[in-house]
C-alpha cells in the first residue's frame, strides 16, 4: 500500500487540531489538512470555521455529566498545550451558571451542581442575595440561583487554541497542510484526500473533523446525520473605565424559566483590533443550514439583525450599567447530533472515520474530544473511560 501518511486529519479547527496533536504525540506519519483564517471573510471563497473569535466559555459545571467530564479532562491539559506551543489561550476568570431556584419546575441548577460534585469540582451555590453581593454588575430575575465555579473556569481564545494545537502538533512531528479537502474516498487499499489545491494525499486512515462543513458532499461514504444551525453573536464595545469596573466579571450562562431567554455572555475581552468587548450569544429561534453553499454564504454575513436586537435587550437587562461605545454582530454555526454528544466513529469504510458535532458546547472540551478521535484511529475503537455515551456516529440513509 503506497501512502503519504499513516493518518490524516481533515479539518484544522478545535477538534481536528487537537486530534492531530494527540496523534503526533503517539506516532509518526501524521498530517492535518485545514486552512488558516481568511484575511477577509466577505470576499473569501473557501471554507470557514467558528473559531475565528477571542471568546468561548470554559467550565466544568454543566447539567450533563458527560459534557462536564469532557470539559474537565480538557481543562487539566490547558497548561500543557500552552507550554508545548508557547501560545497562551486561557483566562481563568471563573464561570457562573444561573437559572430558576431549585424546588420549581426547572432542574437545571440542581443537575449542574450534582454533575460538578460528582467530579469533585469546587463550586458555590448562590441564592438571590449571594448573586447580588457577589456579582453586583448583574441583575438577575428574583428567584434565581447560581452555581459559581471560581477556579479552573473562565474563557479561552478559540483562535489561539487552534493555533496552539497546530504548533504543538507540528512540533511533535505532524505535517500541517494549509488547504481544504474537496473529496475523501477509499481506493487501492488506502484513503485518499483530494484538496482544493489539486493535490491528493493518501493515508492508512482518515479522520474527518470539519465541524459544520462535515455535511459537505463527497467527504464521507454516506452523509453524516447532523443538523447545522446559523448563530448570531453580538459585541458591545466598552472603554477602559468600564472594563475596570467589570474586572471581576466571570463568564456567564443563564437559563431562563421554561427555557426562555437562554443565553451566554463573556466578560470584557480585548480583541485583535485593540478594542474591549462584552460578547453575548443565544439565538431565540433556529435557522437551519442544510447545504455547504449555505454555510459559506452565512459566514460572510454579520448574522441576523433580529437576533442582534434580541441580544441587546437581554444584555441591557442583565448588565444595566452597560453603556457601549459601539455595537456589532457576527456569524458562526453550531452542529447538533441525534445523541446530543459528539460523533466519534467509523463510517461504512474502515479507513474513514468521523469526529464532529460540537452541539454548541464543545470548544472548551475540544482537547478531550480530539484525544478520543486520535484513540479511535490508533486503537480502532474508544475504550471505556467513564462516559455514559458511546459517541456513536449517525448517518443519513440513502
Amino acid at each position: 500500500m503506497n501512502t503519504d501518511f499513516r493518518y490524516i486529519v481533515v479539518g484544522r479547527g478545535l477538534m481536528g487540531a487537537a486530534a492531530a496533536r494527540h496523534l503526533a504525540r503517539s506516532t509518526d506519519g501524521v498530517a492535518v489538512i485545514g486552512p488558516d483564517e481568511p484575511t477577509d471573510r466577505k470576499t473569501h471563497s473557501g471554507v470557514f470555521a467558528s473559531h475565528y473569535d477571542e471568546g468561548r466559555i470554559t467550565r466544568t459545571i454543566d447539567p450533563d455529566r458527560d459534557w462536564a467530564l469532557l470539559a474537565n479532562r480538557s481543562i487539566t491539559r490547558y497548561a500543557e498545550i500552552e507550554r508545548d506551543s508557547g501560545i497562551s489561550f486561557y483566562t481563568p476568570a471563573g464561570c457562573l451558571v444561573v437559572g430558576p431556584a431549585q424546588g420549581g419546575a426547572s432542574s437545571y441548577v440542581k443537575r449542574t451542581a450534582a454533575a460538578a460534585a460528582s467530579l469533585g469540582v469546587e463550586t458555590t451555590l448562590l441564592d438571590d442575595g449571594g448573586l447580588k453581593s457577589g456579582f453586583p454588575f448583574f441583575a438577575f430575575p428574583d428567584g434565581s440561583q447560581g452555581v459559581h465555579e471560581p477556579t479552573g473556569a473562565g474563557h479561552i481564545s478559540p483562535r489561539n487554541l487552534v493555533r496552539a494545537q497546530s504548533v504543538a502538533a507540528e512540533r511533535a512531528g505532524a505535517s500541517v497542510i494549509r488547504d481544504f479537502a474537496v473529496t475523501i474516498r477509499e481506493e487501492g487499499g488506502a484513503a485518499a484526500v483530494e484538496t482544493s489545491g489539486g493535490r491528493t494525499y493518501r493515508a492508512e486512515k482518515v479522520l474527518l473533523a470539519a465541524g459544520g462543513f462535515s455535511i459537505a458532499e463527497n467527504l464521507l461514504p454516506q452523509p453524516v446525520d447532523m443538523t447545522v444551525y446559523a448563530r448570531t453573536i453580538a459585541f458591545y464595545e466598552i472603554d477602559e473605565a468600564a472594563a475596570a469596573a467589570f474586572v471581576s466579571m466571570p463568564s456567564l450562562i443563564a437559563h431562563g424559566a421554561e427555557g426562555i431567554d437562554d443565553f451566554y455572555m463573556l466578560p470584557p475581552i480585548r480583541y485583535p483590533d485593540g478594542k474591549i468587548y462584552l460578547k453575548i450569544g443565544g439565538d431565540p429561534d433556529d435557522l437551519s443550514l442544510g447545504h455547504e453553499p449555505e454555510l459559506r454564504a452565512w459566514f460572510k454575513t454579520d448574522g441576523r439583525e433580529s437576533v442582534q436586537a434580541y441580544l441587546t435587550r437581554l444584555i441591557s437587562r442583565i448588565v444595566p450599567d452597560l453603556k457601549p461605545l459601539s455595537t456589532s454582530s457576527g456569524s458562526c454555526v453550531v452542529s447538533f447530533t441525534p445523541s446530543g454528544y459528539p460523533m466519534i466513529g467509523y463510517t461504512s469504510s474502515s479507513r474513514i472515520a468521523v469526529l464532529t458535532g460540537g452541539c454548541g458546547t464543545a470548544a472548551k472540551s475540544s482537547d478531550e474530544i480530539g484525544r478520543l478521535g486520535a484513540e479511535l484511529l490508533l486503537e480502532g475503537q474508544i475504550s471505556e473511560q467513564g462516559y455514559a455515551t458511546d459517541f456513536k456516529p449517525y448517518f443519513r440513509q440513502p
